[in-house]
């Protein structure tokens, strides 16, 4: 009895099929491994305007004061440059007012 030619060549086929992909895998994973994508974060106080920002404001205030007292930066509070800016203002006028202590202490 003769072997069938169409299972040796499924087989041969599905061989040089898999090594193609395979080949394919590698490749993709190659060119993204030094891909670094950054995701934008958005302002937790979008939905809060300006005029919101006081420094009668104790609850907004401190959440933006870190454990030593100081004001956390942009950078880490990922807050708009305009509303940094009130936000500093604000936590140094409730500070000279008196209604935050320059040490926090919780």
């Amino acid at each position: 009895m003769l072997p069938n030619k169409n299972s040796t060549n499924t087989t041969t086929n599905t061989n040089t099929n898999t090594n193609e992909n395979e080949d394919s895998f590698v490749k993709v994973s190659l060119v993204n491994q030094s891909v670094f994508i950054r995701k934008k974060k958005s302002c937790p106080l979008r939905d809060i305007d300006i005029s919101e920002i006081d420094y009668k404001n104790l609850k907004l205030l401190n959440k933006f004061i870190s454990e030593r007292g100081k004001i956390v930066p942009s950078r880490i509070s990922n807050v708009e440059i305009k509303k940094q800016r009130a936000i500093a203002n604000a936590v140094k006028k409730a500070r000279f007012l008196a209604l935050i202590s320059p040490i926090k202490k919780d």
